[in-house]
């Protein structure tokens, strides 16, 4: 007879982008083979987590992403996001009283941005008699619907016609402009477009670059870095003397474009020219060693669930892939970067591909063996995990894809359940 044994440690096993609806419709998660879930579902107690809106500090009705998630969890707290606390200080005229100037995602979907935010932006500028306000949009398609940038363009395009400054001096889509694995070419095609005004693509307008895009194939998500000028003009870029302000409020897509402004021994491309710029300022903090001007600086979140057992003198371990690396350590810190003692790290590098559809599997199958591995090395008291794959391939919209990835995902946990309970003392 098989004797189960006590479990000494806790395995936090964060599955990204694992919801629950009930209807099947295009429901990858319902659709794919998932018995060792299914199993659990049916004979361990378990409830729902509400993870978006209020519940998590967003405005209501706001979607929830990654980041807060695992901000929340590893706060055990509701913390008003970034997005939350902008939207308030618009609201009463605060945010008019921050510092200026304009590139970042061109978006509703509040995941990394919000385009209300650029229009606040843009009525400072107005406010402060600013008239060369020139904004380098990157597009979504990721948040937001693949075909969706049309409505933000002309809606911006509005905004600038009733302020009477503004124009839109490039798109680029952020596959190239907000990379976050290390893949520099594409970063490096985005600030050539900023930059140096040197892309492939080249449009009089916006809506034009945006349908010649189109034809090319391409959603918002992809669009090739295209500078927007007239014929008989130059491109707008940023130079010497300029202020840039990015607009993001989300840190871990915009690292590598601002380190590329602000580096001064910078050498993951060799850049066109390197612009002494008059200031730049970022909505957040992006990160303690990037010299920016913080309009919001951070949120000081104070005994989460790491520090607490930091101090309990537990030992942890962080397990995720390059995509979620940061999910796990930063922002599951409450955006403190280092380790905390008795904290450990470990990085499983991302797949090298242009979308993750062309593997469902991502990482997950070295992230698991490496798990399995602490499980039985019996050296941290509390193992924290990432599995990307629902997230990460669900973003492309390939429904096949992701219910592969769940298939996945499923066999690891079922690799992970044996052993916890039969092998783990």
């Amino acid at each position: 007879m098989l004797r189960l044994k006590q479990p000494k440690s806790i395995i936090l096993l964060i599955l990204d982008g694992w919801g629950h609806r009930v209807s099947t419709d295009y429901n990858a998660i319902a659709l794919a083979k998932k018995p060792h879930w299914d199993h659990l579902i049916k004979t361990v107690p378990h409830t729902l987590l509400q993870a978006s809106g209020l519940s998590v500090g967003l405005p209501a009705g706001q979607m929830g992403n990654s980041e807060v998630g695992h901000l929340t969890i590893g706060a055990g707290r509701v913390i008003y996001q970034d997005l939350t606390r902008i939207h308030k200080s618009i609201e009463n005229g605060d945010f008019m009283n921050n510092k200026i100037f304009i590139l970042g995602l061109l978006s509703p979907g509040g995941v990394h941005s919000h385009e209300t935010h650029l229009y606040a932006l843009l009525e400072l500028c107005a406010q402060m008699g600013i008239s060369n306000c020139y904004i380098h949009a990157f597009l979504d398609g990721r948040d937001t619907p693949p075909k969706s940038a049309a409505n933000s363009l002309i809606a911006l395009e509005e905004k600038c016609k009733q302020l009477g400054i503004g124009n839109i001096a490039s798109l680029i889509g952020r596959y190239y402009a907000m990379d976050r694995d290390n893949r520099w070419e594409r970063t490096k095609a985005a600030y050539d477009c900023i930059v140096g005004g040197r892309s492939l693509c080249v449009a009089s307008t916006a809506l034009d670059g945006l349908e010649a895009a189109y034809a090319r194939n391409e959603t918002d998500e992809f669009v090739q870095p295209t500078c927007l000028y007239k014929s008989d003009a130059a491109p707008i870029t940023v130079q010497s003397g300029d202020v840039v302000f990015f607009m993001n409020f989300r840190a871990d897509r915009v690292q590598q474009l601002s380190r590329a402004f602000l580096d001064p021994d910078f050498l993951n491309f060799k850049r066109i020219t390197s612009p002494n710029l008059g200031g730049f300022v970022s909505l957040t903090e992006y990160a303690t060693d990037i010299p920016s001007q913080i309009a919001f600086p951070p949120q000081s979140i104070k005994n989460g669930l790491g520090e607490y057992l930091s101090k309990m003198g537990l030992k942890q371990l962080r397990i995720a892939e390059t995509e979620k690396y940061a999910h796990v350590t930063f922002f599951f810190n409450g955006g403190i970067a280092a380790p905390f003692p008795y904290e450990t790290r470990l990085l499983i590098p991302s797949k090298k591909v242009a979308h993750y559809d062309m593997a469902p599997k991502m990482s997950l199958l070295e992230i698991t063996d490496q798990l399995l591995k602490a499980i039985s090395q019996k050296e941290h008291d509390v193992i924290i995990c990432n599995f990307a794959n629902p997230d990460m391939v669900g973003h492309t919209g390939n429904q096949m894809a992701t219910q592969e990835a769940i298939t996945c995902v499923d066999a690891c946990i079922g690799k992970m359940v044996v052993v916890q309970i039969y092998d783990f003392t």
